[in-house]
């Protein structure tokens, strides 16, 4: 079943700023300066804007604040929030305002200083139920899905390791991207532990950072700067809030996102060239590589163990270095889909992947909690 947004809006820019370090800038700054390269990549000016996504780490009401802080009015704004996959929701509910004649541009932007400021108490929500615990959020649920799994299926740690070593040499292949020096499996293996299983090293960076992309119509995108690219499926599922509410710490609600959005497409996980994953943790990549579709349930350790999801690999994840290497302040959704924008775009650099025509950038919000699968194509696969 395809639907009637199909291949009907494009990624017209994108953007980021301040990636790693920049003490001296806020979160709206570095937003604006995103937004603005995303303007600007797409030949817009920011008159031309009249659509609003945003958030950052710290604003109760990011679009009133962004809006007011870029000079815009827009048509039509929302500031949905359900964590990290918010923005490829945004992409999806953009896409219908822009279908439905709401507005004609919009730009879906995020910005966070989180490890200049450090300033990230009480913005982690910890559910009720789990409060007397006084666990570390989110970390513990993720330790606890990555221990199930292994129980489960017999994962072990060198398994998650390789995730992480994988995505350090796509890193090393990224200009752009905050950690660039060699990573070993042994490196990972006895790096400090955070939360049994999980080492330092299997959880993503602490890092400022914004990104920001611009989406228009089809027929306005093909008459912009940029190579269009095109939102071919979006879906999003969420089963659970709280990571003890959550009904199989080895089962996502990424095997329904995914399989909504590639039945918009009109795809299979088989066709998909080049894959974007929210890798907060190295139990993310393993978890969404099999609920996706790209591994039967348990092989997944496996399978990146190979060397499959690595440079020269059958598979490329997380090219730019995704969460654990290049860039994570505090949610990583959109750039996650930039990746996969520059991919199809061919404008990879060294890590570009040769003939990438089908992308799909999947988000991840709260403890494993909601999920949001995007697929994006070039003008070949409308």
């Amino acid at each position: 079943m395809t639907s009637s947004l199909r291949g009907k809006t494009a990624i017209a820019g994108v953007g980021y700023s301040g990636l790693g370090k920049t003490p001296e800038h806020k979160p709206l700054e570095l937003l604006a300066q995103a937004s603005m390269k995303a303007i600007n990549d797409a030949g817009l000016d920011l008159a031309d804007i009249d659509g609003l996504c945003a958030g950052t780490f710290y604003h109760f009401f990011p679009t009133l604040s962004v809006a007011e802080y870029l000079g815009i009015r827009p048509k039509w704004s929302s500031s949905d929030m359900v964590g990290g996959s918010s923005f490829m929701s945004h992409v999806q509910q953009a896409a219908m305002a822009i279908q439905t004649g709401l507005c004609n541009n919009v730009l879906i932007a995020y910005g966070s200083n989180a490890r200049s400021s450090r300033d990230v108490n009480g913005l982690v929500e910890t559910p009720t139920f789990e409060q007397p615990y006084e666990y570390m959020v989110p970390l513990a649920g993720y330790a606890m899905a990555a221990a199930r799994h292994m129980h489960e299926y017999g994962t072990t740690r060198e398994h998650l390791a390789h995730v992480a070593v994988s995505a350090r040499k796509w890193a090393q292949l990224n200009p752009d991207a905050t950690m660039r020096d060699p990573l070993t499996i042994e490196e990972v293996l006895e790096g400090q532990l955070i939360a049994d299983p999980l080492s330092i090293y299997d959880c993503c960076l602490m890092s400022d950072g914004a990104g920001a992309l611009i989406l228009t119509s089809k027929e306005r995108g093909q008459s912009l700067r940029q190579k269009p690219v095109y939102l071919l499926g979006a879906a999003g599922a969420h089963w659970h809030r709280e990571i003890s509410q959550m009904p199989d710490l080895t089962v996502t609600a990424a095997t329904e996102s995914s399989q909504r959005a590639y039945e918009m497409a009109g795809i299979k996980a088989q066709d998909v060239d080049v894959v974007q994953l929210y890798d907060a943790f190295t139990i993310n990549t393993l978890l969404f590589l099999e609920d996706l579709g790209f591994c039967k349930k348990g092989e997944a350790g496996d399978f990146v163990a190979d060397g499959q999801i690595a440079p020269n690999g059958s598979l490329p994840v997380n090219t730019n270095g995704g969460g654990l290497s290049c860039v994570h302040p505090g949610m990583y959704g959109t750039f996650c889909m930039i990746e996969a924008v520059t991919q199809l775009r061919g404008q990879g650099g060294e890590r570009q992947i040769d003939n990438a025509e089908l992308a799909i950038a999947h988000g991840n919000g709260g403890t494993l909690s909601h999920q949001f699968t995007t697929v994006f194509g070039t003008e070949s696969t409308l």
